[in-house]
């Protein structure tokens, strides 16, 4: 049979689906992956993995800030692609993304049902962690802040290198993985520890697994016959793959 036939069936049977994502969900829509981020001729000469940790922010406020903002401008200057919105038809599904980005939401996804394992590129948080957290504009100028309910810094609310996932984001997520009678995986080398352990999470727990990558190898999957792959893009892939059920 078909493989996109198979996976609109399991699609189909499945009670519950949760859309594992990562950077090469978003990538489709323009925006760099992470160590891609920091290529054009003003950043070239920073390692975006010294820029993403407390670290790098002690060291250099000002230049951690400055590269934030541009992120943000180039979030806002990109849209949702047709694999978001296809993804979107389908209100019941649960996202669990490594993604820092709102183009899920911006797609039209309740954002009550997105997980974001690695925070929010729109949002800053108090860095001495006294809880208080506002949304960003793109288009405000960039500039240091302090928190004004504690006076500590502000910075981007998004997991650096070395720092902790939230628990609560965490267990809402595994919560969906553990119910979840399909998963797709969606443009994730599944790489990153410890979000990609929930594919492992997702398949103990007798989850189908759907893998949507162009790069991976069909060597990487189970042999059980509960992983199938559609080596397409995100953009390619899940219009076709969603159309008979939505």
């Amino acid at each position: 049979m078909d493989k996109v036939r198979t996976a609109q069936e399991w699609i189909h049977e499945a009670g519950s689906v949760v859309v594992f994502s990562g950077a090469g969900m978003s990538a489709d829509s323009g925006i760099a992956t992470f160590r891609g981020a920091a290529v054009d001729a003003r950043w070239k000469h920073h390692d975006p993995m010294k820029l993403a940790s407390p670290e790098g922010f002690a060291a250099d406020p000002e230049t951690v800030i400055a590269w934030y903002a541009e992120r943000r401008r180039t979030l806002a200057a990109v849209s949702p692609h047709a694999g978001h919105e296809a993804l979107a038809m389908h209100p019941g599904f649960t996202h669990v993304t490594q993604n820092v980005d709102d183009l899920l939401e911006r797609a039209g996804i309740d954002g009550q049902r997105v997980h974001h394992l690695h925070g929010s590129l729109l949002s800053d948080r108090c860095h001495a962690g006294c809880g208080h957290r506002e949304n960003i504009d793109p288009a405000d100028p960039p500039g240091l802040r302090n928190c004004p309910r504690c006076g500590a810094p502000m910075r981007p609310a998004v997991v650096w290198f070395g720092e902790a996932l939230d628990g609560d984001v965490w267990a809402a997520a595994e919560q969906a993985v553990l119910g979840a009678d399909l998963m797709l995986v969606v443009g994730t080398s599944a790489s990153v520890m410890p979000a990609a352990s929930f594919i492992d999470v997702a398949r103990t727990a007798g989850s189908r697994i759907i893998r949507i990558d162009p790069e991976m190898p069909a060597t990487r999957l189970a042999p059980d016959g509960r992983d199938l792959l559609l080596a397409e893009s995100a953009r390619q892939a899940l219009p076709q793959l969603l159309a008979a059920n939505a």
